[in-house]
């Protein structure tokens, strides 16, 4: 059974399913660019791995105060000090994060990265560290002869793909976007801005010049992935997605599922 959704399904954005369909929208993607892009390059699935240390609070549960010592009336001893009792200290160990990404490899050229297809994690959009690391990546790649490929199929969450959200007020309103920066044409980008409503497009993923670059179905292989992970059978759709919807498709998705009998 297919999605019910034209495009991008807003239930799969649920934490419990989003990192299953991360992984597969990653295999399936590098899967489908092969054919089309041997022998001169191979799509290959990288990993990023990275330690987070446990978080610390900013703001202290208990705050403790210094005071100034009371003095004891005259004739009276002071109090005695209580002594703690001693608790176990236990070290927490940092957390090891491995995050997938595709790289499109030169093999004429020694292996050179010419592309780098990164598909964007609820991580990758929450302000703080894990945020602050991709972005640190994305910058070293937009520094390099690398092209970048983003995709954010995620409503919720900061603004995280290269081009700046300001210049995507124009094109508004999009629930999901895809940005592409050629190496060699930094002062541009390449954007699909998304409505839930719109069949997930058929990318371009540039390669080395005078190469044509590829082009990639990204609904055919969301379709693969939703059929491959049998998500109809865990998806309630009587219920809201666990982010909710604007009014205006909350209406229309509302419409949708009652004609598929899903509600």
């Amino acid at each position: 059974m297919p999605s019910p959704f034209p495009g991008m399904d807003p239930y799969l954005e649920d934490p419990a399913i989003w990192s299953d369909l991360h992984q597969r929208l990653i295999t399936y993607a590098a899967d489908a660019l092969q054919p089309d892009i041997r022998p001169r390059y191979h799509a290959h699935i990288g990993e990023r791995v990275y330690v987070v240390h446990p978080p610390r609070n900013i703001y202290p549960d208990v705050v403790v105060t210094k005071r100034q010592p009371e003095r004891a009336p005259a004739g009276h001893a002071p109090a005695a000090t209580m002594e703690p009792d001693s608790p176990v200290t236990i070290l927490l160990p940092p957390e090891v994060r491995r995050e997938p990404f595709i790289e499109i490899v030169d093999t004429v050229h020694g292996g050179r990265v010419v592309t780098v297809i990164e598909i964007l994690s609820p991580a990758n959009k929450t302000a703080g560290e894990d945020h602050e690391l991709y972005r640190r990546k994305q910058k070293e790649v937009l520094s390099s002869e690398t092209n970048l490929v983003e995709i954010d199929l995620l409503r919720e969450g900061v603004h995280t793909v290269a081009v700046p959200a300001s210049h995507l007020i124009p094109h508004q309103p999009w629930r999901y976007l895809i940005n592409i920066s050629r190496a060699g044409l930094r002062g541009q980008a390449e954007v699909y801005p998304l409505t839930l409503r719109q069949r997930l497009p058929r990318i371009v993923i540039p390669l080395m010049s005078p190469d044509p670059d590829a082009v990639v179905d990204l609904q055919v292989v969301f379709d693969q992935c939703y059929a491959n992970g049998a998500y109809a059978d865990v998806i309630d759709y009587t219920a809201e997605p666990s982010t909710p919807l604007s009014p205006d498709d909350a209406a229309w998705a509302d419409e949708l599922l009652q004609k598929e009998s899903l509600r």
